[in-house]
């Protein structure tokens, strides 16, 4: 989309379509008295409320030359926060999608009260509202439909770079949706692969590496490759290593996306009411995928290191079976209790092997338990640390962004769950607290190196009906953190 900033009067202004927010704190729009007492007509006979989030279109507006005006409510300066600005910029970025419009005119300041966060989430709203999953399922040929293609911002050249940060976050989350939607059949670990090959193709700054089930047999993942042993999909592992920083030396960050790219359950199978949304079980791979497309794009200077353990669970007479112990990489054993808490064999080999980047952080993102789902809903990612200082850096910033995560604990005697007769660590720890004894098997991964756990399984997609498929939760919130 063509961006650019023009400052000019909104009443003469020539559009095809003009944007401007209007908060409950002040309806006044100082630099245009026709839109003052257009929008105080609107407000006085109750057809339109400025409330965060609300929208009125007019075709024709009497006194302006853009030829359609779209007021958004963006409420009380006190309460029109992250969340509030989020729902309210998808919503505005689908109204203009709606409207047959290939130009539009935002005034930034409006909706905005010039802060640089809120700049940031329009650009994200706007692009996250812009995507549209066709890959398998083409749009209808229609001659006559327009696409928003130029965007003019009544502003500074501050608010353009604003706006194209969070609209450069909304692409990665864009990939993050594209990849999680896409069928298990199309999305395989080798496909996974393929596509991180072509993202660092795309970037000077970006390399990857990827290795096969032999390699990886040779390595000692023998945990991974406990999950990917009944299908006939081999497992990837993949690296990406973005090098930004002006000290080569500097130590990275660290993700480690699940990448399960079809998740059965194996042997320990899954019902069959709502399998096919076990597609999105690789959302935590898709994760670092567009978390590496967005700092890229942003050209940041900082050291990343992005990594993906791709495997498919299936049953077959080839699987792993309940019982069964295998050896990670660490070179503990595990006894497998239910082939269906595989995210955690994965995650395990995964985050040892991130050791050798001596990280500043490593961050896990995986769509782990479902106890996280009854835990916390839809609406908090779950954050799991054993370290304080990283847990409070992601809360806020989560907070901060209008991604939230909300901490569970992690203490000995959930530790104690885990307790095997047969191998070092069971994979499951029975019903109770479900997402904490995931997290506490992944902690035994993690001593040597600062580590946090975000449980997606509730926040990474959507279930059911027309708003069914992937998110793109939570590349604000790691973006961000990357950022800081």
């Amino acid at each position: 989309m063509e961006i650019s900033i023009i400052s000019t009067s909104l009443t003469e202004l020539q559009t095809e379509c003009l944007v401007v927010g209007v908060s409950e704190d002040d309806s006044v729009v100082g630099s245009s008295a026709e839109l003052d007492t257009l929008i105080s007509d609107l407000i006085d006979s109750g057809d339109f409320k400025p409330k965060a989030g609300s929208q009125i279109t007019l075709r024709n507006p009497e006194g302006l030359g853009a030829k359609r005006l779209v007021l958004v409510g963006v409420g009380k300066a006190d309460s029109f926060d992250a969340l509030a600005q989020n729902d309210a910029f998808v919503g505005l970025g689908k109204t203009l999608k709606g409207l047959p419009i290939s130009e539009a005119t935002i005034d930034v300041a409006s909706l905005s009260r010039g802060d640089q966060g809120t700049q940031e989430r329009l650009g994200y709203g706007l692009v996250w509202a812009a995507y549209e999953y066709t890959t398998t399922k083409p749009k209808p040929a229609d001659s006559d439909s327009k696409v928003l293609e130029r965007l003019q911002l009544v502003g500074e050249d501050s608010d353009k770079e604003h706006v194209t940060t969070g609209m450069t976050i909304g692409h990665g989350a864009n990939l993050t949706r594209e990849l999680g939607n896409l069928p298990g059949n199309t999305c395989t670990p080798r496909y996974l692969a393929d596509q991180a090959v072509h993202l660092a193709d795309r970037y000077s700054k970006l390399s990857c590496e990827v290795f096969d089930e032999d390699t990886l047999e040779e390595i000692g993942m023998h945990c991974l490759l406990s999950v990917s042993r009944g299908s006939e999909e081999p497992a990837r592992f993949i690296i990406l290593n973005y090098q930004g920083a002006k000290d080569p030396n500097a130590k990275p960050k660290v993700l480690v996306g699940k990448g399960v790219t079809f998740d059965t359950g194996g042997i320990s199978l899954k019902p069959g009411a709502g399998m096919d949304e076990m597609k999105f079980d690789m959302c935590g791979a898709a994760t670092v995928m567009g978390c590496m497309q967005s700092i890229c794009e942003m050209d940041l200077e900082a050291n990343v290191i992005g990594v993906i353990a791709a495997v498919e669970n299936m049953p077959s007479g080839r699987a792993t079976k309940p019982g069964d112990v295998v050896k990670t990489l660490a070179g503990k054993t595990v006894e497998i209790l239910n082939t269906d808490a595989e995210g955690r064999l994965v995650l395990c080999d995964a985050l040892t092997y991130v050791e050798r980047f001596n990280p500043e952080a490593v961050v896990d993102i995986a769509t782990l338990t479902g106890a996280c789902l009854v835990a916390l809903g839809k609406h908090n990612t779950g954050l799991l640390s054993t370290d304080d200082a990283l847990a409070d850096e992601l809360f806020a910033i989560g907070k901060a962004s209008g991604d939230p995560c909300w901490r569970l604990p992690i203490e000995a005697p959930y530790q104690k769950l885990l307790d095997s007769n047969f191998a070092d660590i069971a994979n499951i720890g029975g019903r109770d607290a479900g997402t904490i004894t995931a997290a506490c098997f992944l902690s035994r991964f993690t001593e040597n190196y600062r580590w946090a756990h975000l449980d997606i399984a509730g926040t990474a997609w959507f279930s059911g009906g027309k708003a069914k498929g992937a998110s793109g939760r939570p590349v604000p919130l790691l973006v961000n953190w990357l950022r800081a």
